[in-house]
């Protein structure tokens, strides 16, 4: 499975990047807004940093405006993935952007249907909002699910980037169910190294340790 880290934020990236645990980056509205930078500027320097595939988004609600937004976004860098919301209007410009050539990730997903056309569309990436359909007590897992045993009836090659990924269990339950994908922010990926018996035993060992009067350095 493949990390991307959802943020906008140059020093989270840089420290996940270091790490080899970050294989692209997701950004949205929110993010540039929280992040306080220029949407180009930020966006042109996550690329620099990251071989792997960044989401710009759109935010016209217009066919046309979003394909031409989008081929702007796409002149950043070569590894621009295109982001589009799930809507008419975003099918639209998902077909002719990948139609171009560039990366799209579809956003805004919440049903198979929905991940159905945005595969036909030619899609490279869906992105299924789990943790949002958790907030009206749906399970977002269900939709993994379904969209990973639709893709693979049919051998839709685009792949499944679940996002809205809040706690680790939304991480480990995505990739047991087979998502090619998950997005999070640098705070939920650093909790996936958490473990109370880790802590517990490392607590253990460190007075032992300092028993022995010993040091290493």
């Amino acid at each position: 499975m493949k990390f991307f880290a959802d943020t906008a934020e140059i020093s989270d990236i840089a420290e996940l990047a270091a790490m080899g645990l970050v294989d692209g980056v997701t950004t949205n509205p929110s993010l540039i807004l929280k992040s306080g930078r220029d949407i180009l500027e930020v966006t042109r320097e996550i690329c620099a940093m990251i071989d792997g595939p960044v989401s710009a988004e759109v935010v016209s609600l217009d066919a046309d405006e979003m394909i031409a937004e989008g081929r702007k976004l796409a002149k950043i860098a070569d590894n621009i993935a295109v982001k589009v919301p799930l809507t008419w209007a975003g099918l639209k410009a998902c077909k002719v952007l990948s139609g171009e050539g560039h990366m799209v990730n579809v956003t805004l997903c919440f049903s198979a249907n929905q991940a159905l056309l945005a595969a036909k569309a030619g899609a490279t990436f869906i992105s299924p909002f789990v943790g949002r359909l958790d907030d009206i007590n749906l399970d977002g897992m269900d939709l993994i699910a379904d969209i990973r045993t639709i893709y693979d009836n049919y051998n839709f090659g685009t792949q499944i980037l679940a996002a809205s990924a809040r706690t680790v269990n939304h991480i480990s339950d995505c990739a047991l169910i087979g998502a090619d994908v998950v997005t999070a922010p640098p705070s939920v990926l650093r909790k996936l190294a958490d473990h109370p018996l880790t802590d517990k035993g490392l607590e253990g060992f460190m007075k032992d340790w300092a028993k022995t009067g010993q040091k290493i350095l």
